[in-house]
């Protein structure tokens, strides 16, 4: 396994931001693609090399996407793919179907790109910390590689088999992570309704056996309404992803999906899969 020196980075949103500043403070030598001046100027303070197209990250012996969902990454990573050198592993923060990484092998020069799945669960708060949870999906040689990146902003780094398999995995956990909010949101408005206030029940729930990760990022989002604005729209775009790769699959995850949407936060209608692809 080669030492990982240089690393491309795009993505440098709420959470890739924080990454980039992991990996400077770590001593790699950072090269970043983005957009917006404020990104820009911030993280070339910070000492990250800017550069001018996402296609020139791909000389890097690792690139990080930290992309929103499916769409930019097919939106974006194609030019990236079409330019990794022979050596070059891309890791892929988003959360999305596996199916993706499949059709970015169509732009691999040789047809199959070193892509790693690195999906990830937790938040900026825990980047900073250095103690944000990622899997890992590939091949050996390419996953070793991705652990000397990662290993600056994550701990525990978990690996997970074969590529598609992090991002299965991650697909889950926010299936079960969705129904469990919503048990939880349907828990705070009983405890409201009988006399008990808010933070007064999260406070007992963070040391009781009814506690749960949900409880305890209510709290730390200041309530229900404050974590339910930030955390629906990624979890509605989670559950479509696991309910097509499911389908994709064979699997019927009807049950789950019920459960993750019978709540008061809107998660959307989860269609099927025939349906969400005509849309």
């Amino acid at each position: 396994m080669s030492a990982v020196r240089t690393i491309g980075f795009l993505g440098a949103g709420h959470i890739g931001e924080p990454m980039v500043e992991r990996l400077l403070a770590a001593g790699h030598p950072v090269r970043v693609y983005a957009r917006r001046s404020g990104v820009r100027g911030r993280l070339s303070a910070a000492g990250a090399e800017l550069v001018g197209a996402a296609r020139d990250l791909a000389a890097c012996d690792a690139v990080v996407s930290c992309l929103y969902d499916d769409a930019q990454m097919l939106d974006v990573l194609p030019e990236v793919v079409a330019a990794l050198g022979p050596h070059t592993v891309l890791l892929s923060h988003t959360t999305g179907a596996p199916a993706t990484l499949d059709r970015l092998d169509g732009y691999a020069p040789g047809g199959r790109a070193a892509i790693v799945d690195a999906a990830f669960s937790g938040t900026a708060e825990a980047v900073r910390a250095g103690r944000l949870t990622v899997f890992l999906g590939g091949e050996p040689a390419h996953v070793a590689a991705a652990r000397q990146v990662v290993a600056a902003y994550a701990d525990p780094v978990v690996a997970t088999g074969a590529r598609g398999s992090a991002l299965r995995v991650k697909l889950l956990n926010n299936l079960l992570f969705a129904a469990i909010s919503q048990v939880t949101l349907r828990g705070l408005a009983a405890g409201r309704a009988m006399g008990v206030a808010q933070d007064t029940l999260l406070q007992a729930l963070a040391v009781s056996s009814g506690g749960s990760t949900a409880g305890s990022y209510i709290a730390a989002r200041g309530g229900a309404e404050r974590y339910t604005d930030a955390v629906a729209p990624f979890l509605a775009k989670d559950l479509a992803a696991c309910r097509d790769t499911a389908a994709e699959a064979g699997v019927d995850l009807a049950p789950l999906l019920d459960a993750a949407q019978d709540g008061p936060m809107d998660l959307g209608e989860i269609t099927t899969i025939e349906s969400h692809r005509q849309s």
